[in-house]
């Protein structure tokens, strides 16, 4: 059975993050949480929320028969002085991660950060951690989505 194409953005947009951003990030003279999914919590590993949000299609992408996705991830950082520069870290490295990969290894035509949002804690030292949420736009050509 052959997968849904949001379902193929959203793995490979994992993948992306679980392979080639830790890459990245290893290779930093700064120690920053690995990036892993499921039930983690803990200072040394961070697993970020991806929500596909939106598929549009203005009337030229219509006629040139091309989806545009709209897709989030989302970074809870525990509280700890490093806090602020692992989001820094991790809005470069995901910039450079897509800029290595723009099609997110053959699933998309094109996939561009549209937006980054720092999120400081509201009041300092009270247990809160920062955040940072990274907006994707991922362009996919109709006949991909029949692959």
């Amino acid at each position: 059975m052959k997968d849904f194409i949001e379902q193929r953005i959203v793995g490979a947009v994992r993948s992306l993050l679980a392979d080639q951003v830790n890459a990245i990030l290893k290779e930093s003279e700064f120690v920053i949480p690995v990036i892993e999914f499921g039930d983690y919590c803990g200072a040394t590993v961070v697993a970020p929320e991806i929500m596909l949000a939106s598929c549009e299609r203005t009337e030229k992408e219509r006629i040139i028969q091309l989806d545009a996705y709209s897709l989030t991830v989302s970074f809870s950082l525990p509280p700890s002085p490093e806090s602020e520069l692992c989001c820094y870290a991790f809005a470069g490295a995901v910039g450079r991660a897509l800029y290595d990969n723009p099609t997110l290894g053959g699933i998309a035509d094109r996939a561009v950060i549209t937006g980054k949002k720092f999120i400081p804690p509201k009041n300092a030292h009270n247990g809160e951690g920062w955040g940072l949420v990274i907006s994707l736009k991922i362009t996919v050509e109709q006949w991909r989505m029949g692959e």
